[in-house]
């Protein structure tokens, strides 16, 4: 299958700025800072090393479309058109020590707010996609703590703001659930005018600012948007409870 994944527009570029910032409104910090100038606020940074005090990250709900497609991969996107994203996250425990080997599961809606595997979806609730695996993949940790996913930048349905999910698998008894957000002013210029987002009748009903998940979970599950050549890369630092 094709790869539809739109490259970044030089307009957009130029307009929103957003090299260097993060959701939160705050400096960017590249991934070889040292951990002690790395805020111990998830999404700032990736960290090289523990070392420190990272504040646990807050859980967010897991939401009605999760399964597991059992699909280990990095690339998720199954030719999706949409504005090319790679998500990188990092997991470590509350002293900042990266935890290799754990279970990282994300999944999101499409350009057009439809989730693979399931009936109802769309503005109309007439879509179905069951059977389908479309933006949704699992990776192990490596080293690092790290994993990377290659996607689209997700789309929006009714009464939710952007965002992606994530369940994070320590070992069989142990599992962290959450959401990852982005910057209202970039989902808004890309919704009006990137296709195929901007083909879309109508205009997202809710904000960062006006979603409770949202507002519940804080600064903590806000990513960090940098620019690369053809994808935005989000970033996010996931503290997780160990041992």
């Amino acid at each position: 299958m094709s790869d539809k994944r739109a490259s970044l527009p030089i307009s957009r570029r130029r307009a929103l700025g957003l090299i260097a910032v993060t959701a939160g409104g705050g400096s960017f910090m590249p991934s070889t800072a040292p951990a002690a100038q790395v805020s111990s606020y998830a999404g700032l940074a990736l960290f090289d090393a523990g070392g420190g005090v990272c504040a646990i990250t807050p859980e967010a709900t897991e939401g009605p479309f999760y399964f597991d497609p059992k699909l280990e991969r990095a690339d998720i996107a199954e030719g999706k058109s949409g504005v090319g994203l790679t998500v990188k996250l990092q997991v470590v425990d509350a002293t900042c020590r990266p935890l290799a080997g754990a279970r990282v599961d994300v999944w999101h809606s499409d350009a057009q707010g439809h989730y693979s595997g399931y009936p109802g979806q769309g503005d109309g609730q007439d879509v179905d996609t069951s059977g389908q695996t479309f933006l949704r993949g699992w990776q192990k940790t490596d080293e690092s703590g790290i994993v990377s996913f290659a996607t689209i930048y997700p789309g929006w349905y009714r009464g939710r703001t952007t965002h992606i999910h994530f369940k994070i698998f320590l070992d069989d008894s142990s599992t962290m659930t959450g959401q990852l957000f982005f910057p209202d002013a970039l989902s808004d210029q890309i919704f009006a005018t990137v296709p195929p987002y901007a083909e879309r009748a109508g205009k997202r009903d809710t904000s960062n600012a006006r979603d409770g998940i949202a507002r519940r979970a804080g600064p903590l599950l806000q990513a960090a948007l940098r620019e690369a050549a053809d994808a935005y890369q989000a970033l996010l630092v996931v503290a997780v409870k160990s041992g």
